[in-house]
């Protein structure tokens, strides 16, 4: 508990800096995890059949991720950045092909999964740090997800009684989700509270109902990205994703709700602001 404690304040302390930085260290950040991610889920789906070895299906992955993120980096979220997205779709298919039979389907599919789901996914932190106001809005994102899932725990301990996914995860509960969903908005209502009255002039007391709706939003879908991640491993027998972060496990154990969290909370920011 101790070293999971002592990691968890690392990463925090991490994130402050990266998420207030922005720029060129938020983007590297999120490449890197985004790296990691998708080689975590590689290696989980049975891509990488040798742990020593990288697949070429993996390796056109790796060259996608690069591509997709240096194309957000320069031209921003537009319609020419999913270009890479469906290139590297399509490099995974040519490798099928040219290598037939030695790849089966599922592990193609596993591989393009993969790619869209850790990589693509986690990009929407930085594109929301883009944003106007994405200094504040990014916050979103993690209050949605790790604040949800604390307050999800408590909640959970204290009241629950009715098994949310009993087969999936028994220890989660209906008492807990809804808790967490609640707990959410109450902190994304207290951030933009203290934002509009003591914060800066650059927001609007649009905030103090946009803000608990978006936080309550990503809980929910958090949620359910906790639950998918969780599946996953069952299928596959294991305990962790990686070994990254001492206590937590790797980049997906940690991040796995986050990586649905964040395109969302990216959306919703945009419609319901009107950025």
């Amino acid at each position: 508990m101790l070293v999971r404690l002592i990691s968890g304040i690392l990463l925090l302390v991490i994130l402050a800096v990266v998420m207030v930085s922005g720029g060129w260290l938020l983007f590297g950040f999120t490449l890197l995890i985004s790296l990691i991610g998708f080689q975590e889920l590689i290696k989980a789906t049975g891509v990488r059949t040798d742990p020593q070895k990288y697949s070429p299906v993996e390796m056109v992955g790796y060259i996608g991720i690069v591509a997709y993120y240096v194309l957000l980096f320069v031209r921003g979220m537009d319609a020419f950045s999913l270009f890479p997205i469906i290139l590297t779709i399509m490099g995974m298919m040519l490798v099928y092909v040219l290598a037939f039979p030695k790849y089966d389907a599922s592990r193609i599919m596993a591989a393009g999964f993969s790619f869209l789901y850790a990589p693509v996914f986690l990009s929407f932190i930085y594109l929301t740090r883009l944003l106007p106001h994405g200094i504040y809005l990014v916050w979103l994102i993690f209050c949605g997800s790790w604040a949800s899932d604390t307050c999800a725990y408590v909640v959970g301990m204290l009241f629950g009684r009715h098994k949310l996914a009993p087969v999936l995860s028994p220890k989660k509960t209906i008492e807990g989700s809804v808790g967490g969903i609640l707990g959410a908005a109450l902190i994304g209502y207290l951030y933009a509270y203290i934002l509009c009255r003591f914060g800066t002039t650059d927001v609007t007391d649009a905030i103090l109902w946009a803000f608990p709706a978006i936080s309550a939003i990503g809980a929910l879908l958090s949620q359910i990205g906790d639950l998918a991640a969780s599946g996953i491993k069952r299928n596959h027998n294991i305990k962790d994703y990686g070994k990254l972060i001492p206590g937590h496990g790797g980049i997906m154990d940690r991040f796995d709700s986050v990586i649905v969290t964040a395109p969302l909370i990216y959306y919703c920011s945009m419609l319901f602001l009107h950025l």
